[in-house]
C-alpha cells in the first residue's frame, strides 16, 4: 500500500472523479491540490466537489479560504501537511487530486524558502497589475531582473508578479531562491503518482461542456456574488477561469455568449500549459488517457 496517492492533469480531465472513486475504494481521505478551489466563493466556476460528493468520503482544503486572501503555495503545504497527519491519524491513506503543478511539485520536492512579503510591496504590485500591460510588467521585471525575465513571457501576469514582489522585497531573484529547497511532505519513492493526460481535443471538448453546464449550474449568479463584494481586481480569485469574462458581461461590456467563448478560450489556453507543466516535471509520472482509466490504473497498483 502507498503511503499517499497523486492524481494530477488538466482541467476537465476527469480526475476528480477518478479520486472519488479510489477514495471510496480505499476508505481515502481526498485532499485538494488546486489553487482555485480552495476559495469558498467558488462553487460552480471551479467544478468543486458538490456537498453531495463530499458526504460520501472525506475532503480536505475545498472552500476554505476567503476571496479576500490571497492564498500562497506556503500557506498550502502548511494545510496539506496538517492534512497528512490527520489523515494518517485515522488509518487512511490521503488522496491529491487537482492541477496545481506547484503544489505537487512542493509535496514532492519542499519549497523554496522564499521569505514573506511585506503586505505594502505585494499591494504595489497587485495594483500595477490591473492598471498596466503584461509587456509593462515584463519590461520592469527585465530592468531589476533579467534572469527571470528570460524564463516568463509578457502573457505570465501572475508569475511576473511574484517575481517582481520578491526582487523587490529581497534584492534577490526568484531564481536564485528557487535554487534552494524545503523538505518534502511525501517520500517520492512511497508514493503512487497518476497523470490524466486526455488527448488534447478530448480535453478541449469537456471544457466545452463542462462550462455551458457551469452557466445551467448557476455560474453567472456566482460571479454577481463575487462582484457584489468589491474586491482587489488583482486578488487571484479574480482570475479564476470564467471569472472576469463573466464580470465583463455582467458590466455589459459583452454579451454572455461573447462571455462564455472568451471562458472557454482561457481554459483551453490554461490545460495546454497544464500538460506543458507536465511534459516538464511530471516524465515520471504514470500517464493514462482518462479518469475511468486512473482508476483502474490504481486499483492494480493498490
Amino acid at each position: 500500500m502507498f503511503e499517499a496517492v497523486l492524481i494530477a492533469g488538466p482541467t476537465a480531465s476527469g480526475k476528480s472523479a477518478a479520486a472519488l472513486a479510489l477514495a471510496e475504494r480505499l476508505g481515502g481521505t481526498i485532499v485538494n491540490a488546486d489553487s482555485m478551489q480552495v476559495y469558498r466563493e467558488l462553487q460552480v466556476l471551479t467544478a468543486r466537489p458538490s456537498a453531495a460528493e463530499m458526504e460520501i468520503v472525506p475532503h480536505r482544503l475545498y472552500g476554505t479560504v476567503s476571496g479576500r486572501e490571497a492564498y500562497s503555495v506556503g500557506r498550502w503545504v502548511e494545510d496539506a501537511a496538517a492534512a497528512i497527519e490527520e489523515t494518517r491519524k485515522r488509518g487512511q491513506v490521503p488522496i491529491f487530486v487537482g492541477g496545481t503543478g506547484l503544489y505537487f511539485m512542493a509535496l514532492l520536492q519542499g519549497l523554496s524558502p522564499v521569505p514573506d512579503i511585506p503586505e505594502d510591496i505585494r499591494r504595489h504590485w497587485r495594483e500595477r497589475a490591473a492598471t498596466t500591460s503584461g509587456s509593462d510588467l515584463h519590461a520592469a521585471l527585465s530592468a531589476r531582473d533579467p534572469v527571470m525575465a528570460a524564463r516568463l513571457g509578457p502573457t505570465d501576469t501572475q508569475r511576473l508578479v511574484r517575481a517582481l514582489e520578491v526582487i523587490d522585497a529581497t534584492d534577490v531573484s526568484l531564481a536564485d531562491w528557487q535554487e534552494t529547497t524545503g523538505t518534502p511532505l511525501l517520500k517520492d519513492e512511497a508514493v503512487l503518482k497518476i497523470l490524466v493526460a486526455p488527448e488534447r481535443e478530448a480535453v478541449y471538448a469537456a471544457i466545452d461542456a463542462r462550462f455551458d453546464a457551469m452557466l445551467r449550474e448557476g455560474a453567472l449568479a456566482e460571479a454577481e456574488s463575487l462582484a457584489a463584494l468589491d474586491l482587489d481586481p488583482g486578488l487571484p480569485v479574480m482570475r479564476a477561469l470564467g471569472v472576469p469574462e463573466l464580470l465583463s458581461h455582467l458590466s455589459g461590456a459583452i454579451s454572455l455568449e461573447d462571455a462564455a467563448t472568451k471562458a472557454k478560450t482561457a481554459s483551453r489556453r490554461y490545460a495546454k500549459r497544464q500538460m506543458t507543466w507536465a511534459r516538464r516535471f511530471m516524465a515520471d509520472w504514470t500517464q493514462v488517457p482518462s479518469g475511468e482509466a486512473a482508476a483502474a490504473a490504481i486499483g492494480e497498483r493498490s
